[in-house]
Parts: C-alpha cells; structure tokens; sequence
C-alpha cells in the first residue's frame, strides 16, 4: 500500500470519529478504510486506534501520529501545488453544504455558473437547514446565515448580509390598515417563523447600534421561509423575510415592503471551511465567487 494515502486515510478516520463516516467521505469501502489503518500499525508496530463496536479513540502513540501524519500530508498538498496549475484552475470535488432557500435560489446560480467555467470542477452541493459538522461530514465549504456557533479547526469568512424586510399583501393592508411605526405592529397577524421550536423575534437596527426586538405573535407558524412569504401574498398577515426572497414579489406588488424610513436589519452571511495549511484552489474560487455575487442578489 502507498504510505501517504495510508495516513491521509488514518487521518481522516480520525477527524470523523469512526471508519464508516471515513468511508463515506472517501468514498472507499469500510474494510478498505480499516486495512490502510492496519497496514500502518503494523509497519509501525504499534497500534495507533483503540476500536470497539461503538466508538473509537487514539492511543499515546497514535495521538502523535496522528498530529504529524497532519503536517506531512499538508506539506504533500502544498508541494504538489507548486508543480501543478492546480493554483490557476480549480478542479476536483467540491463538496458545499448550504441553507436550502438561500441555496436555491442564490447560492447554487453562482457555483453552477464557476462549475461551466472550469470543466474539471465536480460539484457536490447538500441542500438542508440542518446544520451539519463540516469536518465529521467530509464538507469543504459551508455557508451560514446569522451568528456562527462553535468555529474550532473552521476558518470564516463573511461573504454579504442578508437584508430583512417586513411585507404584506395590498388586500391585508386594507383589510386591517397599514402600520405607521413599530409599535403598530402589537396589533397586526404576523406569520411566524418557528424553528427548532423556537420563535424567532423581529429585529430592527436602532440610532444607538443597538437593535430593537419585537416577538411577533399570530395564528400562523411555519418553518419554511417560502410558505411564509406564499401565506403573506394571500393576505393572511405580515411576514419579516430576506429581502432575497420576497424581492420578485415586491417587484410585481404582490407583496408591500413596510417602514421604508427604517433601517432593515441584517444578517451577516459566512462562508467556513476546515483549517488548513493551504487553502485549496477550489475552495478559494467558490468563496470569492460568492463573495462577488452574492451582495448583489442579498441587498
């Protein structure tokens, strides 16, 4: 067996907690996974990975391994990318985890249009809200929206913010008056966000940096943003949106944007990826992608 592509197996079992996640980021079967691991300990003569059926941990001599067997391979990656022109073109597999609307509708247009520009690029793009570890899933790149949780061995980048816009529909303001200020709202339906089951509040930027919360109470909760603008255009109450979702239907006035004279919160947008010695060509051509186009089609 080849040594280097051993220990970047060896690594990545570590760095996903267990053989099987190992195997499915590298596409390799389970027993290949754990024959590269034993080719090693027995070159080595040690063993390196204490393993029973349900969880896996790292010997004193495996741990050193491990964290040297990290610096070799980043020093492999890097001297193959001076004798390549892998700097100048992306290629390989890109794999992307991205919030399902935001995904659709704004970042898949731009990496399906960098994909037509480089032929060798393969992308991997995972639509879902959920938010998955990047490193366990075998993830180059994610995106994220609002405050960032736990960032260790994760480099991030913000990339545009998100503008909100609170909206209703011509027959809904009719029906029931249009709110002049903030404080009107009290009396106004809202169509509510609920995720997680947790209720989100409404957010406005104040004179003082500081933002303003309103809990948003109503008959309707929804966990999909697109039912909640598709609710707001028959008139059923007022929604507060991206700006990037509902902009067709304030274009065509299907929905009314609200207190024009207020400032619109925003949501800072991220793109993360895993720590490493050098950022992959690939990696960096999607971030400053995104990072180009995205502002425009989020503001």
């Amino acid at each position: 067996m080849d040594r280097l592509t051993s220990m970047a197996v060896f690594v990545k079992a570590v760095d996903v907690g267990s053989f099987a996640a190992a195997a499915d980021a590298l596409e390799m079967s389970g027993p290949m996974v754990g024959k590269h691991v034993r080719f090693l300990e027995e070159r080595l003569g040690v063993r390196l990975l204490n393993r029973t059926t349900r969880r896996q941990s790292l010997t004193e001599a495996g741990q050193a391994y491990y964290e040297r067997c990290r610096v070799v391979l980043g020093e492999a990656e890097a001297a193959d990318a001076v004798v390549s022109d892998e700097r100048s073109e992306p290629r390989g597999k890109l794999r992307v985890t991205v919030p399902a609307l935001l995904g659709r509708h704004c970042i898949a247009p731009l990496l399906l249009k960098l994909a037509r520009k480089y032929p060798r690029l393969e992308l991997d793009l995972s639509f879902g809200d959920p938010i998955a570890d990047i490193v366990e899933a075998g993830y180059d790149l994610a995106i994220r929206t609002g405050d960032l949780d736990d960032q260790s061995g994760l480099i991030a980048r913000r990339i545009a913010s998100q503008r909100m816009v609170v909206c209703g529909a011509r027959s809904y303001l009719r029906a029931n008056g249009k709110p002049k200020s903030l404080d009107d709202l009290a009396a106004h339906q809202a169509i509510i966000y609920r995720r997680s089951g947790r209720v989100r509040p409404w957010l406005f930027p104040q004179p003082d940096q500081s933002s303003r919360e309103i809990m948003p109470s109503g008959r309707l909760r929804l966990d999909d943003m697109e039912a909640i603008a598709d609710a707001a255009a028959q008139g059923m109450g007022l929604a507060w949106l991206p700006y990037w979702l509902v902009r067709e239907r304030l274009d065509t006035g299907a929905l009314v944007g609200l207190f024009a004279e207020q400032s619109e919160f925003l949501y800072d947008c991220h793109a993360l990826w895993p720590r490493s010695p050098r950022l992959p060509t690939k990696v960096r051509a999607a971030v400053d992608t995104l990072a180009a186009g995205l502002p425009k089609l989020m503001t």
